[in-house]
């Protein structure tokens, strides 16, 4: 059985279970070695903005890359902007091989004006769940996400879904030239 090792660039076990997961579904016949590895953003705790996110989470991978040895490496970087129609919080994920480099995108999550309003403050997304809904390390659960969808969708499964998407270029590598 082939194994492939499988980075990610945060030990947060929701960011690692949802690596673990595409890559065990991606590559069944094989054993995903799949670990969470601190890597720094070099973005602020909260991005905002498209282009702050994403370079957070190209930063992580990056890190990884220069320090590691994998097969993948992968990172998922939460942000929030105040678009046209409204605030909302995505994710970027990316996806590197060492050679090539994928990027993803999550759905947006509309946020209330008032949960926006303490990002620009400086306030970290989860903490302000964390008050709002009265838990406790929700990002490492459900994340805003889960409360403000009743659970009907979580941080892990949004995840999933933008690393699922952006592993196309390396399923169908002569397609991405």
């Amino acid at each position: 059985m082939a194994v492939i090792k499988v980075l990610v660039g945060s030990k947060n076990p929701v960011k690692v279970n949802a690596a673990r997961q595409i890559f065990t579904q991606y590559f069944p016949n094989s054993e995903i070695l799949c670990d969470g590895l601190h890597a720094p953003s070099g973005v602020a705790d909260q991005p905002l903005g498209e282009a702050d996110t994403l370079l957070g989470a190209q930063n992580r991978v990056q890190y990884l890359a220069d320090h590691h040895t994998a097969d993948y490496y992968c990172a998922m970087e939460g942000g929030a902007h105040q678009f046209a129609y409204g605030p909302a919080t995505f994710a970027f994920v990316v996806i590197s091989n060492g050679q090539h480099e994928s990027v993803g995108r999550s759905a947006n999550l509309p946020l209330p004006q008032r949960i926006y309003d303490a990002l620009i403050a400086g306030e970290e997304l989860g903490h302000v769940m964390d008050r709002l809904f009265n838990t406790d390390n929700i990002k490492q659960k459900g994340g805003a996400i889960g409360l403000l969808t009743n659970h009907l969708a979580t941080r892990e499964s949004a995840y999933t879904q933008a690393l699922l998407l952006a592993m196309a270029p390396f399923n169908h590598p002569e397609l991405y030239v």
